[in-house]
């Protein structure tokens, strides 16, 4: 049966649709004998004066049906909307039956036939498209046995839109609906008997295909355009997701289940910068580059990014096993894949808080760039534990910038962060405190060393994206700490990019600022999150409905009427700001590159800095936390400590 079933779906479009004509026309006769049945309360016998009744039942319905649209619908998907309209359908043709029968009654043919036909005609239509959505929606089946994931239009009937439908059809996982395109010349023809839709046709077709899924393929097409697209998407309730790499998926290293969810510079909504390649390779094209923190969000990037300059050799540096394994099988797999040779990666698990480890790498490699990525960064967790963020933020970072300088490295970069300026949690505090040690070695070295500060990252570890993402797929609520919590934000490779084309421009000592364009509002990116997966934000009604509706105890079931996913606010956590700032001072200084800043930062001179480093480690020593956060509260300007709880 399961073979007959696959067969029948494997049809093409206009047979399937011959199909579901030729079961209306059984089903128009059979509700006529029905009907002269009813009427005669016996089994009817057909006699020659009662063919006309027949006649004129298929000949009116088959044309009416398909005047309606009926069998534009996929009948695995039969819901309520294609149940109204094949009911408005039968009501039209009712009224054309009924006075047909009227106008030539005889006294073989009975006008009560003209009323009671179209109800028995709807009712038999009706359980035969229930049969075929039990039959083939909860049946259908992928290749290999897997269940069908979903329904799917592909925005785009170019190339690469043809290439994906080709892979989905050998994949079998999911039904495909057709192509959205704007283009005229696409729309209303067939491209390997895929039907072209209009864009404005996507409500029409998510009611009458039961589409879940719309896929995006235009990888050529500009950032203002697919924000266009996106935000019209957004009102229709269907998951937005986006092509995989067409290469990959040639070369069989993903499947058409890793159909991805959108990119992350896609929920920011704003055109990326377009890299200064000549900065890009100034620092690391056939020189050795040491990545720390290197199996990071931020420190991955940077190696993907340094990868593709042609350096002598990366070293990967990171304390966790599993993320140095991954990033060096990643990188390897990247290098062959697009067949680069005589690049050298070298993993090395080690510590920045580790200095006899740092020494012996410095001695084995003459490393010509650092690029410095590993921190605790997660805000709350480095409340609660002061003294450990205070070790690897800035004891790491002196540690890791004095073997630099000792083996004479040409240039450091330490990616900060903006809750360096004028932190409320230990956090920025500590990252703050971490370039002080910077820009007072860089007054006296001939190591270039520099500070890139920028916000939040999108999709790296602890962002909010992979947090929402997997509420909203758990079924919510998404927690948001403050509605009126407010970001900047950048994609991982858009940061990874800006802090090599700044460290390039470096001359020694400078806090450079990357260009965060506008803040975004959390909660509007919750938002729009929920939106792309197909759901609804739940909100509570306001009108005097709901508020009668509470008074009688029946809260929870208006909320089921609201929406699908609820954001609820959790409060402030320790540490945690409504707003970020990217500035302690004033005015910063225009660069070359239009998304890069100099900010104007005070420091301590070395002589006074050593001092406080030596009282760092006394405290850290003792313990002593009182004595800690005092010391950053005096040294780093603007740090006003919002809560700590020591352990």
């Amino acid at each position: 049966m399961k073979k007959e079933l696959a067969a029948i779906l494997g049809m093409p479009r206009w047979a399937k649709q011959f199909i579901a004509m030729s079961v209306d026309i059984v089903c128009a006769l059979l509700a006529t004998w029905l009907a002269f049945s009813l009427r005669l309360d016996e089994w009817h016998r057909l006699i020659p004066e009662q063919k006309y009744a027949y006649f004129l039942a298929v000949a009116l319905a088959i044309p009416v049906f398909i005047q309606f649209g009926v069998y534009k619908t996929v009948l695995r998907f039969t819901g309520v909307h294609s149940m109204a309209l094949m009911g408005k359908a039968v009501a039209i043709y009712g009224v054309l039956y009924f006075t047909a029968i009227f106008m030539f009654a005889s006294p073989y043919i009975y006008r009560s036939i003209g009323l009671v036909q179209p109800i028995i005609l709807f009712l038999l239509m009706a359980l035969a498209r229930i049969t075929a959505s039990l039959s083939f929606g909860f049946n259908a089946r992928g290749k290999n046995g897997r269940p069908v994931l979903g329904t799917l239009l592909i925005y785009g009937a170019g190339h690469s839109g043809m290439q994906i439908a080709s892979a989905l059809r050998q994949s079998g996982q999911y039904f495909l609906a057709g192509y959205l395109d704007d283009g005229s010349e696409y729309q209303g023809s067939t491209i390997n008997g895929l039907m072209v839709y209009a864009p404005n046709e996507i409500g029409r077709l998510i009611d009458t295909h039961g589409v879940t899924d719309i896929l995006l393929a235009m990888p050529s097409i500009g950032r203002a355009k697919r924000n266009e697209i996106l935000a019209d998407l957004r009102q229709h309730q269907v998951h937005v997701r986006s092509l995989p790499d067409l290469v990959d998926l040639a070369q069989g290293r993903i499947t058409v289940l890793d159909i991805k969810e959108l990119d992350p510079d896609d929920l920011l909504g704003r055109e990326p910068v377009t890299p200064d390649q000549v900065l890009i390779e100034k620092n690391s094209r056939n020189k050795i580059v040491l990545v720390s923190g290197a199996g990071g969000s931020i420190g991955a990037e940077l190696c993907r990014q340094i990868l593709q300059t042609g350096p002598k050799k990366i070293l990967l540096l990171d304390h966790s096993e599993y993320n140095l394994y991954a990033i060096e099988s990643e990188l390897r797999e990247s290098m062959q894949a697009q067949q680069k040779e005589g690049v050298e990666i070298i993993p090395l698990l080690g510590n920045v808080r580790d200095v006899a480890r740092l020494d012996s790498i410095f001695k084995q490699w003459p490393i010509d760039t650092v690029y410095h990525a590993a921190a605790y960064k997660h805000v709350p967790l480095v409340e609660h534990n002061p003294a450990e963020g205070l070790q690897n933020n800035v004891l790491g970072t002196f540690n890791l910038a004095m073997a630099a300088q000792t083996y004479g490295t040409a240039n450091f970069v330490l990616i900060s962060t903006d809750k360096a300026v004028r932190p409320t949690n230990v956090m920025g505090a500590t990252k703050r405190f971490a370039e002080m040690v910077l820009q007072a070695l860089a007054t006296n070295s001939k190591t270039c060393f520099c500070m890139v500060r920028f916000g939040n990252v999108l999709g790296s570890s602890g962002s909010v994206v992979p947090l929402f993402r997997e509420q909203i797929r758990s079924g919510g609520p998404v927690t948001l700490t403050h509605a009126d919590v407010t970001r900047y934000f950048m994609t991982i490779p858009e940061a990874a990019q800006l802090v090599i084309q700044a460290g390039a421009m470096a001359k020694g000592g400078e806090v450079f600022v990357l260009d965060m364009g506008q803040p975004v509002k959390i909660y509007d990116l919750a938002k729009r999150m929920i939106e792309l997966s197909g759901l609804t934000v739940r909100e509570p009604l306001v009108d005097q409905l709901s508020e009668t509706n509470r008074q009688n105890g029946n809260a929870g079931e208006i909320g089921d009427l609201l929406g699908d996913i609820e954001i609820v606010i959790t409060g402030l956590r320790p540490g945690e700001k409504l707003y970020e700032e990217l500035l302690i001072g004033e005015n910063p200084v225009i660069t070359s590159h239009p998304r890069i800043m100099m900010a104007k930062e005070d420091f301590l001179p070395w002589s006074e800095l050593t001092t406080e480093l030596s009282l760092l480690q006394e405290n850290l020593g003792r313990d002593d936390f009182a004595a800690l956060i005092a010391q950053l509260k005096r040294l780093v300007q603007g740090y006003q400590p919002f809560y700590l709880k020591t352990l």
